[in-house]
């Protein structure tokens, strides 16, 4: 076998290999559980580093392991498709996944489910890989699904704890939404080319009819929705920082939630071809940052404050994509798998020397007790801000750029707005939790984390100084670029470039705007030469709109969820109980009411039998004659 084939099916072994060994046999390896499935990541790290310079160095290729499914015209095989996309995504997944792993080994530690949570840790990369190296829709379906159950059960880790379990269904359930339409785009895809195979759909979307193509990249896109929490699906999403810190730095930066921004990228020839599809992905994009952004200003949960900065961090993606600048939107997924990795491993890090405590109001004075914390979250606040040079200055820069660049000024104007919320926001949090006056409980004995916590900080850290530089202004003149944009040459341009403005002035006004958030937050919170309080009071109505997260769980509540439970509680009463087990209950209640009438006749009385036996032969000889 061909190496660079070996290596690819070795990748996502590992990982499936630490779920079934720690789910069938984790409790006799106990604590070793996460050091070796650390271990079977981190080979499929090394892996993919290798397979990423075997593609940049000659092509990529595709291999099929074994035909899975042959029923009539339809083919499906479990195939693998390895090109400058494939390996890309494998580094950052298998990366990232790696650090997560080895701080969970200090953050899970003494947990009762310890094997339990790294199998399902495994089996969530191992999904992940599968989903990113798929070479057909098929296979790419079961994964898409696999991811969705692995964060169902990893949210709802702490399945006794209510808000957990609950937090783990409302994630499934929701996906189910946008997984409908997934599903649904896939039939009509198979019902117009008779095909999942990647390369032979693609040959057939130039010549295919564009209301076709507008559909199918609408319903494809329905799943991007779900998985990557946009609007108006975005509410799971922060109701899964119930789940362990770790598992939510891995959702949110390295695996689930980057999925629907893959799947767009990697069906670039479908979307490009339906510039009305495009359009809908860039608004949705466009409104999803500036909305998650507005309801992240107010809250106090450091967890939730930095779950909604990754709803609005995928809505720059999403405008990316959604015009066309595919290698820019995959340059910002990258750059921000760093830093928000970064983010929840921090604010996981504050929680662990608090014990578990996430409130702002009751935080402060930290930097002086966590200065490796401290100092960390500050670098992913900074890249989170868009301040040089860290790496969120470089991908979002570029997306802005490309977004003026190509005419959509409205949308670039929302993006700027959003850049300043996002540097308020974050700041707001370092702020509070950092170099406020301490509000900490006296008999809480704050402490730094252990270093198996810390070094994977301090790696993430030094990644969001360093990976920015691969996408170095002008960005189509940049390292990322040069090497990722070839698998999107045959993308159908339908957003050509208007202006040519040059890129320092852009950056320049970006720059202005993440650092004017920076100091209205030291104004408000550290100088306090304006009262927060009197903020609120000024914009009470807007404050209560944000702070209650635009009232979107009620308004669900209110029209879906209820509605819901009173129609099923009618199936259930009237449907269930007075139908069918009616219906049911009811004919038997006929036959033993008959079969009590019935036995009567079998009295063991000769003269009742012969009596019997007379009216049925008359009966006969009667209907015998007047037939």
């Amino acid at each position: 076998m061909d190496i660079k084939i070996l290596i690819t099916w070795l990748i996502p072994l590992f990982p499936l290999s630490g779920w079934l060994l720690w789910g069938l046999f984790g409790k006799y390896f106990k604590g070793l559980s996460g050091y070796i499935a650390s271990g079977f990541v981190g080979v499929s790290f090394i892996l993919s580093v290798v397979l990423f310079f075997i593609v940049a160095y000659s092509h990529g290729f595709t291999d099929t392991l074994y035909p899975w499914v042959h029923a009539g015209i339809f083919k499906a095989g479990v195939s693998a498709v390895i090109d400058r996309l494939s390996v890309v995504m494998l580094v950052m997944v298998t990366g990232v996944s790696t650090l997560v792993h080895i701080y969970s080994i200090g953050y899970m530690e003494g947990e009762k489910g310890f094997s339990r949570y790294f199998s399902f840790l495994n089996l969530f990369v191992f999904s992940m890989i599968m989903l990113v190296i798929s070479n057909n829709l098929l296979l790419l379906y079961v994964f898409w699904e696999a991811v969705g159950f692995c964060s169902y059960v990893l949210i709802g880790f702490w399945y006794e704890k209510k808000s957990a379990s609950d937090a783990g269904k409302k994630a499934f359930i929701v996906n189910r939404i946008g997984d409908f339409g997934f599903a649904a785009g896939i039939f009509l895809l198979f019902a117009t080319t008779k095909t999942l195979n990647y390369e032979t759909v693609f040959t057939f979307i130039p010549s295919m009819p564009v209301y076709t193509t507008t559909a199918i990249a609408l319903l494809l896109f329905a799943g991007a929705v779900g998985k990557s929490a946009q609007f108006p699906l975005h509410v799971w999403l922060p109701d899964a920082m119930e789940g362990p810190t770790p598992v939510s730095a891995l959702i949110h930066a390295a695996t689930m939630v980057t999925a629907g921004v893959y799947m767009i990228a990697r069906f670039h020839i479908i979307f490009s071809y339906s510039p009305a599809a495009s359009e809908v992905v860039l608004a949705v994009g466009t409104f999803t940052a500036f909305f998650a952004a507005f309801i992240a200003l107010t809250q106090f949960d450091i967890k939730r404050i930095i779950a909604y900065s990754t709803i609005s961090q995928l809505g720059y993606m999403f405008m990316a994509v959604g015009i066309g600048s595919y290698t820019a939107g995959i340059f910002h997924l990258i750059s921000h798998a760093v830093f928000k990795g970064l983010l929840f491993l921090t604010a996981g890090s504050v929680m662990h020397g608090l014990s578990g405590e996430l409130d702002l109001r009751k935080m402060g004075g930290l930097y002086s007790k966590m200065k490796t914390t401290a100092v960390t979250f500050i670098v992913g606040g900074l890249a989170l801000s868009g301040i040089p040079p860290f790496s969120g200055f470089f991908s979002k820069d570029a997306i802005l750029a490309d977004i003026y660049n190509k005419g959509f000024y409205f949308a670039w104007a929302i993006g700027e707005i959003t850049a300043l919320m996002t540097a308020f926001y974050i700041f707001r949090l370092i702020f509070l939790a950092f170099f406020s006056e301490s509000k900490l409980d006296p008999a809480k004995h704050v402490h730094e984390s252990s270093k198996i916590m810390t070094v994977p900080m301090i790696i993430l850290a030094s990644l969001a100084v360093i990976i920015g530089f691969l996408g170095m202004p002008p960005f189509n003149e940049s390292l990322f670029y040069g090497f990722l944009h070839t698998d999107f040459k045959n993308a159908a341009v339908f957003a050509p470039a208007v202006n040519n403005v040059p890129w320092y002035i852009l950056s320049l006004i970006s720059v202005l705007m993440g650092l004017s958030g920076i100091y209205a937050a030291y104004i408000l919170y550290i100088k306090k030469t304006v009262s927060p309080e009197k903020i609120k009071s000024i914009f009470k109505p807007l404050y209560a709109l944000s702070y209650n997260k635009v009232y979107i769980d009620e308004i669900y509540n209110f029209l879906i969820v209820k509605p819901m439970l009173v129609f099923f509680d009618f199936l259930w009463r009237v449907v269930d109980i007075k139908i069918i087990d009616g219906a049911v209950n009811g004919t038997a209640s006929a036959f033993s009411f008959f079969s009590v009438k019935a036995r009567k006749i079998q009295n063991g009385m000769l003269m009742s039998y012969i009596l019997t036996l007379s009216i049925g032969a008359v009966a006969l000889l009667f209907y015998y004659f007047i037939r």
